[in-house]
């Protein structure tokens, strides 16, 4: 049941990480769930023994089934997570195909811009741009379109608020 709530839960909001943790968990490995993430609900159900006396004094076993809820967050929901924990490694790409110039300017901005996923998207709830990793981009050109399209909602939002209140500020 789980994996179909998880599978379900990862097409629907993007995630491409297989990977999913309690918010426990990701403290006990170092990471940090982002601020403003939402959690996913899944269940285990099992059983455990307990031992009564019945009305002739005898001790009975009784098997008492039980179910409970964890909220679990997607890997790519938590900061500073070791890599191997991650679920999947990022393609590395040759460093000459990146523009330089690019980085730098996007480094400058003062945006935050993570990767992970298959799509790229700016939230304005996180003030965050999402975007896929490098390597999933055809070549560095692309990305730097892709990024500098995302830029430009994340740039409204700090120039012209009064726009993106109004809700005439579209992806």
């Amino acid at each position: 049941m789980n994996v179909l709530l998880l599978w379900s839960e990862a097409a629907a909001r993007g995630f491409a990480s297989p990977v999913w943790m309690t918010f426990k968990q990701a403290l006990e490995l170092g990471g940090a769930v982002r601020k403003g993430e939402t959690g996913s609900m899944v269940v285990f159900a099992s059983r455990f023994k307990k031992t009564e006396t019945d009305a002739s004094g005898d001790a009975v076993d009784r098997e008492i089934p039980f179910l409970k809820s964890y909220t679990v967050f997607n890997a790519e929901q938590i900061d500073c997570l070791p890599d191997h924990h991650r679920g999947q490694a990022e393609p590395s790409r040759d460093p000459i195909e990146r523009i330089d110039h690019a980085d730098r300017f996007f480094a400058q901005t003062g945006a935050v811009i993570r990767h992970g996923g298959d799509r790229a998207y700016y939230s304005p709830l996180t003030d965050h741009i999402q975007m896929p990793p490098f390597a999933t981009f055809r070549d560095g050109a692309s990305y730097v379109a892709t990024l500098s399209h995302e830029a430009t909602h994340n740039a409204a939002i700090r120039i012209m608020p009064h726009v993106a209140e109004s809700g005439r500020l579209a992806a």
